[in-house]
């Protein structure tokens, strides 16, 4: 799975894995955090990520391929090739372990990577995210966005997600423009996986301690957060106040806080530059506040 060639166009870094020429972002140092976006967004939507938590952590955002700036390539998408490409990624990179973190359908992807390689993961930080499509109303929703990156409709589609996900005009922009660079036939498999994918049955052999994020005002995903509760080994769930489904771009550092604080209570926070003088976070969300947040929500 080693690259055979590297290069950087316009300054961003790009490399051949897989058949496939991949872009992908790095910033920082210490414990490493792969982040994996959604169908249709690219590696953008953690831009608020890359730079926040640079900080403490080696934040490494690729785009999947037929993504943003990346090559389509010739294989058609699968969950299991995205978790082979974010290996190769790692690979590439000369990393041995690091934490996945992935976004709504992106947390699909970072589930079948743990299921596949749990070796090669820290663990896990699933941000509104489902190992099933288990509503109706979500599955009616991704099914229209199949339909329409289907017709190849990519514009409507990608100014919906953007809207989205956006906090404000410029962020929009940015992720409307990544999304249109997109092929539209792989944005078109990567929404047709996520309505079949389902690895539910299979949670219960995660060993790696996954880090649960949750808007507050996320009641699509409400189901979808209570299967992996009930079926993960070694999960912490934690909600994010006042946030609804986006959280990477309109929560993001109540995001970053909480991947600081649950990253810093597992081993490897040792291996990272400690600094808490960013830590407004800590002063607000303490560890206990969470455990009774959680006895409330369930009583």
């Amino acid at each position: 799975m080693k690259t055979t060639e590297r290069k950087a166009v316009s300054g961003m870094p790009f490399a051949n894995m897989n058949g496939v020429m991949l872009h992908y972002r790095v910033k920082g140092t210490g414990v490493p955090i792969v982040f994996i976006h959604p169908p249709l967004l690219a590696g953008n939507v953690f831009h608020r990520q890359l730079t926040g938590l640079a900080g403490r952590f080696q934040a490494i955002v690729p785009d999947l391929r037929g993504h943003g700036q990346s090559e389509k390539g010739e294989r058609s998408i699968t969950y299991a090739l995205l978790a082979e490409d974010i290996v190769s990624l790692l690979d590439e990179l000369e990393i041995k372990k690091a934490y996945l973190c992935g976004y709504s359908t992106g947390g699909s992807v970072a589930l079948e990577a743990l299921l596949t390689y749990p070796e090669r993961f820290y663990g896990g930080i699933l941000v509104s995210a489902m190992s099933e499509v288990g509503t109706l109303r979500l599955r009616s929703e991704i099914w229209a966005a199949v339909r329409l990156t289907g017709l190849r409709v990519k514009r409507l589609a990608a100014a919906v997600i953007a809207l989205g996900n956006a906090d404000r005009a410029d962020t929009f922009k940015r992720l409307y423009d990544a999304a249109l660079q997109g092929a539209v036939e792989r944005l078109h498999e990567y929404f047709r996986c996520s309505l079949h994918y389902n690895c539910t049955h299979r949670l219960h052999e995660i060993d790696n301690p996954i880090l649960l994020l949750y808007g507050e005002k996320d009641k699509l995903f409400l189901h979808h957060r209570r299967l992996l509760q009930r079926e993960l080994r070694n999960e912490t769930f934690r909600i994010v106040k006042r946030a609804g489904h986006q959280i990477p771009t309109k929560a993001a550092e109540d995001m970053n806080g909480h991947i600081r604080d649950w990253i810093d209570r597992q081993d490897p926070w040792k291996l990272a530059p400690r600094e808490r003088a960013d830590s407004r976070y800590e002063a607000l969300l303490t560890f206990e506040s969470y455990e009774d947040e959680q006895q409330r929500e369930f009583t």
